[in-house]
């Protein structure tokens, strides 16, 4: 049997394809059951539908399936067949269109491990579609992770240096600055309730870039911004970020849900896009804030808040005709008792409280090290460039954080990851104790390799610890309410980190941390370290299960979402001029 042509069904690097063999119940010789024309399954990425230890780093492997039987959820889940029937592939190998296989498998050896990452980023392209992941490389990768990296330097030198701020009120105002992340279930009901001019995303999107560029702007033509409208310039800038963030996060979820044992791909994806984007953005950013100041590296994130601006220019969206808005309160209730109806499920619920308190417990007294590391007479006194440096170091710890997750870690309990990575999460942090305590000098190790060092192993395992929880939140999203429940989920961790920021604020205020007294900031290290590790006693809250298996109960899979059910599954970034076909 040949596969004559196929169609769009894809999965993992293979497709579905007709057979020149059609049969009234079974094709002939394939052990495919069909309804007619006969459908034959001919090659797949073996991870994504059947057996991980067939999964190959090096590339997608042609694979037989020897007398088994996937099961109907499969088929009706993954597959979309109407039939909804079982599926056996028998041992008879069956040969393929040569044409195609060349197109999908990559070389073996060292190109093919080199190729691997190209192949599967076309994997998931050709299954999420192509737009989805260009959507999640803009956002996440160069909005969140390189124009990230420009903020935090810039923020930070900006608000050391400029106005001139002590460590504690820094703490506070990273933590303000924060507030639009924390109100994201706002964000994520209008964007999945109210259409813009018919439209749910393109007029989101656009509002995000133009918060970005117009507040960025504003903030680098003021040199001495009076600090309430300096605060209000970078909230505003932060609520751009948001929008588009929790705008993406609805697509993440809807594709977490149609595809469960994709959703760990698309949070590498997302983890991998801002892990490179901050190694870039960390890279100059050091340089940029010497050469140029803090104040013109804030003026710079409007050119990433442009690029958001323009996804929402370009974006090819099913256009809903005739929306009620005399119907929006009624539509916010319905989406209101929809996510407390999930909520209310001990499945949803306990994670919750688990992935709050994680965060919370972890108090960020980041501000103070900082301090300490540029302005501590017997500190390191590094330089605006060495702090870029250090921090484009550490971004490559996050970026391994992510691959170790994506290809060694992600089919582990959720359970047992978050026991291994929030203890290894507490322990790390004694490195920054032995930092300030000088006993890396005792030692004979250097100031700026125990830095790297440290902040390369903090970062890579903040990443491990923090990627079980965003598949985790992606996998507990209903139909009909993905981004607004989605967006719930990662207000309730955002307010566990404005939590963490302010409860460090309150920490290194209660020990007198200064912008010079840092003889009690060991000791907030070290309370700071023995709070990392008492979230381990709420443990039993996490699913112990299969991280790949459905967590919702059915009857809240199959219940109707309660805003409407969005036409969004199909939306596509299009060229203004090119009308692409999907594929």
């Amino acid at each position: 049997m040949v596969v004559e042509e196929p169609i769009s069904l894809r999965i993992g690097g293979g497709c579905c394809g007709k057979d020149d063999n059609g049969g009234d119940d079974r094709c002939e010789g394939s052990g495919v059951v069909g309804d007619g024309g006969g459908i034959y399954l001919w090659r797949w990425s073996s991870r994504v539908l059947y057996n991980k230890n067939l999964w190959d780093f090096c590339g997608f492997r042609e694979t037989q399936f020897r007398n088994r039987r996937f099961v109907n959820w499969v088929v009706v889940d993954f597959w979309k067949f109407e039939s909804g029937r079982s599926v056996m592939v028998e041992e008879e190998k069956h040969p393929i269109h040569g044409e195609i296989v060349q197109e999908n498998e990559p070389k073996g050896g060292i190109c093919g491990c080199f190729w691997a990452p190209f192949y599967w980023f076309k994997m998931l392209a050709m299954e999420m579609h192509w737009s989805f992941v260009f959507s999640v490389v803009v956002i996440y990768g160069i909005s969140q992770g390189l124009g990230g990296a420009l903020a935090r330097v810039g923020t930070e030198y900006y608000m050391k240096d400029v106005q001139k701020v002590q460590p504690s009120e820094a703490q506070v105002y990273s933590g303000l600055i924060s507030i639009p992340w924390i109100v994201k279930p706002i964000w994520g009901i209008l964007t999945d309730v109210i259409p813009i001019f018919g439209y749910h995303r393109k007029p989101y999107f656009i509002l995000a870039g133009a918060l970005g560029v117009i507040s960025m702007l504003y903030l680098s033509m003021h040199e001495k911004l009076h600090l309430f409208l300096a605060l209000l310039a970078l909230t505003a800038g932060s609520a751009g970020n948001a929008i588009a963030d929790v705008t993406v996060d609805a697509c993440v979820a809807q594709n977490s849900g149609s595809h469960p044992l994709l959703a760990a791909d698309m949070i590498s994806l997302g983890a991998l896009s801002s892990s490179i984007g901050a190694l870039v953005g960390f890279s100059f950013s050091g340089i940029l804030a010497h050469l140029i100041g803090p104040v013109a590296v804030l003026g710079l994130l409007a050119i990433p808040a442009g690029l958001v601006l323009s996804v929402g220019v370009v974006l090819k969206e099913s256009y809903t005709p005739g929306f009620a808005y005399r119907q929006v309160t009624e539509k916010f209730i319905g989406a209101a008792k929809a996510m407390w109806t999930t909520l209310k499920c001990r499945e949803v619920w306990r994670p919750c409280v688990y992935m709050y308190f994680s965060l919370a417990l972890s108090l960020n007294i980041y501000q103070g090290m900082f301090y300490w590391c540029t302005d501590a007479e017997d500190g390191p006194s590094f330089s605006k460039e060495t702090i870029g440096y250090i921090y484009s170091i550490g971004s490559v710890g996050s970026l391994l954080g992510a691959i170790l997750y994506q290809y060694g870690l992600k089919d582990y309990p959720f359970r047992d990851l978050c026991f291994w990575t929030q203890l290894l999460f507490g322990l790390s942090g004694m490195l920054d104790l032995v930092l300030v305590l000088r006993l890396n000098l005792k030692f004979g190790i250097p100031d700026y390799l125990f830095v790297v060092i440290d902040t390369s192993v903090s970062q890579m395992i903040n990443r491990l610890k923090w990627m079980p929880l965003l598949v985790l939140s992606s996998k507990l999203c209903p139909p009909g309410i993905e981004g607004t429940l989605f967006a719930l989920l990662m207000s309730i961790d955002n307010a566990g980190v404005l939590s963490s920021s302010w409860g460090g604020g309150l920490l290194l205020h209660v020990l007198k941390v200064t912008r010079t007294e840092f003889d009690n900031l060991w000791l907030a290290i070290l309370i700071r370290n023995i709070l990392r590790i008492s979230p381990l006693c709420l443990l039993f809250l996490m699913p112990g299960s299969d991280p790949n298996s459905s967590i919702l109960p059915t009857d809240i899979l199959n219940a109707e979402g309660g805003s409407q059910n969005l036409e969004t599954k199909n939306i596509e970034l299009a060229s203004l001029v090119d009308n692409v076909d999907g594929r």
